[in-house]
């Protein structure tokens, strides 16, 4: 019943997304006239912050591969630190962010610049944190206490894993740097839409500003 009233041309639901379509295709062809900088900028300045967030994801695996004294498995707890952070950060930022952002559905600046500053912090600064303890506490248990069967072993994990926290705080500058770039970012691709916008204003005719 519900789909039968979204193709009925006179429904509003049909009229929403006719011009939501619309909406679309003037927004594209606005974006097409952008120079190639600011196309550029919307198409892959997300993988900037995507990056930043690998990295992020690479540096707290050191700390904590360093930290619970770890020499094994180094390639199996980097890969996913340094994917999963990347694909997750770009996702994020993508859907809701610039997507929203340039289909009309944000059109608060301070929203947007809120969320990227989120998305930077949590997803692309916190969350490389949070993988980084359980994948590396992990390879202690197996490598230290499974092979170790003096009961003091358990003690010294117990201790790598709280020394753990204590390194982590050096992540906060990380996750600062991911706040304020996420910022930017969203600043400037509320900027590139704005300008976009400018396409749509009137302009006046020549002849009666020199009149």
């Amino acid at each position: 019943m519900a789909g039968r009233e979204f193709l009925e041309p006179g429904s509003p639901q049909s009229l929403l997304h006719l011009r939501k379509l619309k909406h679309e295709e003037i927004m594209t062809k606005l974006f097409e006239g952008l120079p190639k900088e600011d196309q550029n900028l919307v198409n892959h300045g997300s993988y900037v912050l995507a990056a930043n967030s690998s990295l992020c994801g690479l540096t707290a695996n050191n700390f904590f591969r360093r930290t619970l004294n770890i020499t094994r498995a180094a390639f199996v707890s980097s890969l996913p630190m340094a994917v999963l952070p990347f694909m997750s950060t770009a996702v994020v930022y993508d859907v809701f962010v610039r997507q929203p952002l340039f289909l009309g559905d944000l059109n608060c600046e301070a929203c947007a610049v809120v969320r990227g500053g989120l998305i930077g912090a949590i997803v692309g600064g916190f969350y490389p944190f949070l993988m980084a303890l359980p994948v590396n506490a992990s390879l202690a248990a197996r490598y230290v206490l499974l092979t170790c069967k003096d009961p003091k072993c358990t003690e010294a994990v117990n201790f790598w894993i709280y020394s753990g926290h204590s390194e982590g705080r050096k992540m906060t500058f990380g996750i600062l740097i991911q706040t304020l770039t996420g910022i930017y970012l969203a600043a400037k691709h509320n900027g590139v839409y704005f300008k976009m916008l400018e396409q749509l204003k009137p302009r006046r005719d020549p002849e009666e500003l020199e009149a």
